[in-house]
């Protein structure tokens, strides 16, 4: 007796359903009219896996009038941070427009319809271009020097450029007395002191750069040694000095914007816009550096000529600023803390702005404090040490966290 075929019969009544989906995943056939809606055809992904091990899976593609979420991996990547980052840039703008004016009419006794109004605010306007030229030389080369040592807690000044400046003061008041402090404060000594500080930090980046086994943690470490020598033989000068010379050695010790003149500006202006420019430019190659020496190689960079070329900017910066207004230590690592906080982006092309906008809120308004508020006639270390020197002691003490 034959037996009857009893498999079921494809009648065709599926294909015939427009509101039904049939996928078959390893023999197996389902239909359901919730898989596939009559607008939105299936669509199926063969190199996707269901939960239950299949081999295709349906794919349905948004509803009409949806627009998928966009993704970013830019520098600002959520429009949060983009409203933040901007914010912050006009706070901080404002801010220092509130700041000049501040110092360019604050206690001005003629009023500023009188001509001579405007005579004050002239003599006034060479500190603020001091401020300016120091905030932008610290922010710049903190910045940079922090992101190819890749290092967020030293600062340019490891190098040895403080303890040159005193070296050279100290050895001037030493040798030629009292009236050779006077001469110093020429263009020919402040380009002496531009020199010397270029030459030393050179010469320095050539020897320990240059050699196969070049090594940025050792340039730093002779660079401390060097700057721990130069302020032994400098400490020792400054005990053979009279009480006298010695006061009057300490009050260029200070970083103060009295320490600057006017015959200075001709050649730091030019010298400081040249390397924040150059800074700038770099700014995408020291995104890469960020990352280390060997991905820096990998990625196609010449790791030793751009570290040596951004270290040569940076020496030119903070020659520049130690030799308009003396020594200043933590104003770089301060305003480089606060950028990375308010920018929050790793992009120099906009860390570099945050920090020379808080550069200069910070100095110009220590400045403002000392002068018209403590009548310090603009010795504004003081607040920057304290501040500055807090501000390091809290990232110590987090490990670096901030």
């Amino acid at each position: 007796m034959r037996a009857k075929d009893e498999s079921p019969v494809d009648t065709g009544t599926e294909a015939a359903d427009p509101t039904a989906a049939t996928v078959v995943n390893g023999g197996d056939r389902s239909t359901g009219t919730e898989a596939v809606d009559r607008d939105r055809p299936a669509v199926i992904d063969p190199t996707g896996t269901d939960r239950s091990g299949a081999g295709a899976r349906v794919v349905r593609p948004p509803r009409r009038g949806s627009s998928p979420a966009q993704r970013s991996s830019g520098p600002l990547p959520t429009a949060k941070s983009v409203r933040r980052y901007w914010t912050m840039i006009i706070v901080l703008s404002v801010a220092s427009a509130g700041i000049a004016l501040g110092i360019l009419a604050w206690d001005n006794p003629m009023p500023i319809t009188d001509p001579g109004f405007w005579l004050i605010a002239e003599l006034r306007l060479t500190n603020l271009v001091v401020i300016a030229l120091v905030a932008l030389c610290q922010s710049f080369g903190t910045v940079a020097f922090q992101t190819v040592t890749n290092n967020r807690i030293i600062t340019p000044s490891i190098m040895g450029f403080e303890s040159l400046y005193v070296a050279i003061q100290t050895s001037a008041m030493y040798f030629f007395g009292v009236t050779a402090i006077v001469e110093l404060k020429g263009l020919v000594p402040f380009v002496v002191q531009l020199i010397l500080m270029v030459g030393l930090s050179l010469a320095l980046y050539g020897w320990l750069l240059s050699g196969r086994h070049s090594s940025v943690a050792l340039m730093l470490l002779i660079g401390v040694v060097i700057g721990g020598g130069l302020g032994s033989v400098a400490t020792f000068m400054q005990r053979t000095l009279t009480p006298s010379e010695f006061d009057i050695l300490s009050a260029r010790l200070f970083g103060s914007i009295s320490n600057s003149d006017s015959s200075y500006l001709p050649v730091s202006i030019p010298l400081c816009v040249l390397a924040c420019l150059g800074l700038y430019l770099c700014s995408s190659r020291l995104n890469v550096m960020a990352l280390g020496r060997d991905m820096t190689s990998n990625l196609g960079l010449n790791f030793k000529g751009e570290l040596i070329r951004v270290l040569f900017f940076v020496s030119i910066l903070m020659a520049v600023s130690v030799s308009m207004i003396g020594p200043m230590v933590f104003l770089g690592f301060l305003v480089a803390m606060l950028a990375y906080q308010f920018a929050d982006t790793y992009d120099h092309k906009r860390l570099f702005p945050m920090a020379a906008l808080l550069g200069f809120v910070v100095l110009g308004g220590a400045y403002f404090v000392m002068k018209n508020i403590f009548y310090a006639e603009g010795v504004v270390s003081i607040i920057i040490e304290i501040v500055g020197g807090g501000a390091f002691l809290l990232v110590i003490l987090r490990k670096g966290r901030l």
